[in-house]
C-alpha cells in the first residue's frame, strides 16, 4: 500500500468507521480515539496489508480496539465502584426508545453488538461482517440472530415493566 492508496483509504473508511465506533462506545471522543488509532495502526502496517482487503483490515482493527477499550475501562469502573461503594444512585429514569435499543445494545456480548451494528446500522452483508470480524457467513447468521433474539427478550420484559 502506498500513500495515494492509503489517502484514499482515509476519505473512503473514516466516516463510516467513525459511525462504526460512536455506536459501539457511545462516545464521539472515545469513537474518535479509536479511529485515529487504527488509521495509525494501518500506516504503519501498510506494507502487510493488500489494498483490496483494506476495508476488512480496518474494520476488524477497530472491533478489536473497541473490545480491548471497554475491557480496560470496565476494569477501571469496577475500581471506581469499589471505592465509591457508599453513594448510590437512584435508577429511576425515563427512556426514550433509542435509550432502550442502545441499554439493550450494551447488555449484548461485543461480538454480537458487532454484528447487530455493522448489520442493521452500517448495513453490511453477512460476508462482509464476516470477513471483518474473521467468522464464517454461518457463524454471523448465527450471531445475529441470537442477538435479535436477546433484544426482542429485553424489550419484552421491558413492556412487562411498565
Amino acid at each position: 500500500m502506498n500513500r495515494r492508496e492509503y489517502n484514499m483509504a482515509v476519505k473512503e473508511f473514516s466516516g463510516r468507521l467513525f459511525g462504526y465506533s460512536l455506536k459501539y462506545l457511545q462516545n464521539s471522543e472515545d469513537a474518535s480515539d479509536i479511529v485515529q488509532d487504527v488509521f495509525e495502526k494501518l500506516w504503519k502496517n501498510r506494507k502487510k496489508v493488500e489494498p483490496d482487503k483494506v476495508k476488512s483490515w480496518l474494520f476488524t482493527c477497530a472491533h478489536n480496539a473497541m473490545i480491548n477499550f471497554i475491557k480496560k475501562r470496565s476494569r477501571m469502573s469496577y475500581m471506581d465502584d469499589v471505592q465509591t461503594s457508599d453513594v448510590q444512585e437512584s435508577h429511576t429514569k425515563s427512556y426514550e426508545m433509542k435509550e432502550v435499543i442502545e441499554k439493550c445494545l450494551s447488555q449484548l456480548p461485543p461480538i454480537q453488538k458487532s454484528i447487530i451494528l455493522l448489520r442493521d446500522m452500517e448495513g453490511y452483508n453477512y460476508k462482509e461482517i464476516g470477513d471483518i470480524l474473521e467468522l464464517s457467513e454461518a457463524q454471523v447468521k448465527v450471531y445475529l440472530f441470537r442477538a435479535r433474539n436477546k433484544i426482542k427478550k429485553q424489550l419484552k420484559d421491558l413492556t412487562v415493566l411498565v
